[in-house]
């Protein structure tokens, strides 16, 4: 069967050099679990997956044109493509409320969502590792005090240990991206209670980097009930949102709550 041809619609670019898909699926080497794959494309990465996690991989697909290609070319993931939307996918059936890890070449254009959805299965997947845009990479990895930190950074760093493992070329995907790729990895920390009410922690977060120019005090305003404010004694609200910790979050959560 000829080869896929890639769809704009759908953000893909096909990686083409074997030795970085080999890196990259090297990634979920420790995973004893079974792995899920999202967006396979023609499978340069899916090949060396099952070489390691043999009976162990299931892909998610959503180009009718990509599932019909691994269909003929991978016999070994007979009953284990799923051709869908992995946004709308409800996990847990999938893999009998079993634990799972996840990998994939992460289309840059719903790369955000992904995460998003992972952090909705973060008890079920204790490792997620792959490739997005670099500037995403290292911002889901960006520390305390580094600009690019954002809301993604802070709610996957409460559950997971984000490392940026390495970059890739844009002159080893078809079509070549127009920006260069950045692989990272995701192991679940030990985490099981934040020490706050979960909700209000996500709504914390997201409202202070909603306006990330003001300082904590400036942007949690329209959160707080009125006439109330932070502590005057606390350091935090003088603090700009990138500059804060998880714990330091989990802090200003447990302020906001009191009030």
């Amino acid at each position: 069967m000829p080869a896929v041809k890639p769809k704009k619609a759908l953000g893909q670019h096909f990686l083409t050099d074997l030795s970085v898909a080999r890196r990259i699926a090297d990634t979920v080497d420790g995973c004893n679990l079974s792995i899920l794959e999202i967006g396979p494309g023609m499978g340069v990465l899916t090949r060396f997956l099952l070489e390691s996690h043999p009976g162990n991989v299931t892909v998610v697909e959503i180009d009718g044109e990509s599932v019909e290609y691994l269909n003929n070319n991978f016999p070994a993931l007979d009953g284990h493509i799923i051709e869908g939307d992995f946004l709308k996918m409800p996990l847990d059936e999938i893999f009998h409320g079993n634990q799972f890890c996840v990998i994939g070449n992460y289309p840059y254009n719903i790369s955000s969502q992904i995460f998003f959805r992972i952090l909705d299965y973060k008890d079920s997947i204790p490792l997620c590792a792959g490739m997005l845009q670099r500037e995403v990479a290292e911002r889901l990895a960006a520390p305390p005090g580094n600009k690019t930190r954002g809301i993604l950074s802070v709610l996957l760093q409460a559950w997971y240990d984000v490392e940026y493992l390495f970059t890739v070329s844009e002159s080893v995907f078809n079509p070549p991206p127009k920006v260069k790729s950045g692989v990272i990895r995701m192991r679940r920390n030990s985490v099981t209670d934040l020490g706050c009410d979960p909700a209000l922690f996500k709504t914390v977060v997201k409202t202070s980097f909603g306006q990330r120019r003001k300082t904590i005090r400036n942007s949690l305003k329209g959160i707080l009930p009125p006439g109330k404010q932070l502590p005057p004694d606390s350091p935090l609200p003088a603090m700009r949102p990138e500059q804060l910790s998880v714990e330091q979050f989990i802090e200003l959560t447990n302020m906001v709550a009191a009030l």
